[in-house]
């Protein structure tokens, strides 16, 4: 079997080569001729079906990379969450879900589902003790992230997958902070993978995009969804997560490197008072994600003693560090998730969940981490 790295590069080419090409064409069509004797509705090309060979050659990507049957690419990553949950969830229906996700995950799971007759239980991921309990006649799902945005935990996964087969349950994990690099959920048995694709996949911040990677079934079933609500990505976006996708494996590793020395540098510096990152051995996830990830991703997040203006102050003074939401691409990015991607959650229960206003989330970029050092000691003071 080729190796990532390799299936990087040429997994979903399309061979021939379009007119000896290296690089695939943007094929920047809506709709393409037909033979006349198309059989279904997805025999016909059409860019809402996601069937241009931008989609298919994609779809072909990604689908090898986490060693899965199939992939569907979509619009964002919320497309790609919220497509995924409809597809299967029907009035009545409930789904299981960690009780620490992306806010804007959260936000429609309580917000927007019980608006259409479905209700969510939430759980400890990483107390599988405590599920059964969550559980009713009408669960479907149960849903978590690979690594907790923006805790930086790694829940009982193998417990997930085993739970869900034990009850009949879809598996659904938001493989975004890890990558394929770190984890292929598939090669764990999850039924489904989410990406925002914005991020690490794309690796460069300039495009928005998601994806959906596992079971054949399900992603048919998700891409007939995805043709009513009509996330589909156009063909220069697919181009430009194509292109980006071929340099994943190299960025990913540079960043568990420089993400781990970060973490370490921070937890011993006397201005800060916590820092979570699960490739630290202080880290209650440390030997779970140790026996479970190929790495420990770009992703960490810390709380600076002096509270929510040391914070503020903090993130002012980086000078490589930019104050800005995403994640995931080649430069450095710190945000607070209290008031970007969590801005939804109330104060009170945003303590409970151990995210604090005062809490810096960073995404690591590939800059030279010594520099990087530098920046957050000037900014720490």
């Amino acid at each position: 079997m080729e190796r990532l790295e390799t299936k990087l590069i040429h997994a979903g080419e399309p061979r021939p080569r379009p007119e000896g090409s290296i690089a695939i064409p943007i094929y920047q069509s809506a709709t393409f001729e037909t033979t006349g004797v198309e059989e279904g509705y997805h025999d016909v090309r059409y860019a809402r079906l996601s069937n241009t060979p931008n989609h298919l050659a994609l779809h072909a990507k990604l689908a090898a990379l986490e060693n899965a049957e199939a992939a569907l690419v979509t619009a964002s990553g919320m497309a790609a969450i919220t497509t995924s949950l409809l597809s299967l969830l029907e009035s009545g229906d409930h789904v299981l879900a960690h009780k620490v996700l992306y806010g804007g995950t959260a936000s429609f799971m309580k917000q927007d589902l019980p608006g259409l007759g479905v209700s969510v239980g939430v759980i400890d991921a990483s107390d599988p003790s405590t599920w059964r309990k969550a559980l009713t006649e009408r669960t479907r799902a149960i849903y978590v992230e690979t690594i907790t945005n923006p805790t930086m935990e790694v829940a009982d996964l193998e417990a997930v997958v085993s739970f869900a087969r034990e009850n009949g349950l879809v598996s659904m994990i938001d493989n975004t902070f890890a990558s394929p690099v770190n984890f292929r959920p598939a090669e764990h048995g999850f039924d489904l993978s989410l990406h925002s694709a914005t991020k690490y996949l794309n690796g460069h911040s300039d495009l928005i995009a998601g994806a959906v990677i596992g079971r054949k079934e399900l992603i048919r079933k998700i891409g007939l969804k995805l043709d009513h609500f009509g996330g589909s990505l156009d063909p220069h976006a697919c181009f430009l997560l194509h292109r980006g996708m071929k340099t994943l494996a190299l960025r990913v590793r540079q960043q568990n490197v420089s993400a781990l020395e970060l973490a370490r540098h921070l937890e011993s510096h006397p201005a800060v008072e916590r820092v979570n990152y699960p490739g630290l051995e202080s880290s209650p996830s440390h030997a779970r994600a140790a026996r479970l990830l190929d790495g420990y991703g770009g992703m960490l997040s810390f709380v600076p003693r002096g509270g929510l203006e040391a914070a503020r102050a903090l993130c002012g003074r980086l000078r490589l560090g930019a104050l800005a939401p995403s994640l995931g691409g080649v430069e450095t990015l710190v945000t607070r998730p209290a008031e970007t991607s969590h801005v939804a959650t109330p104060a009170s229960q945003l303590e409970k969940l151990g995210i604090p206003r005062s809490l810096i989330r960073v995404s690591v970029g590939i800059e030279a981490v010594e520099d990087l050092l530098e920046d957050f000691d000037q900014a720490l003071g």
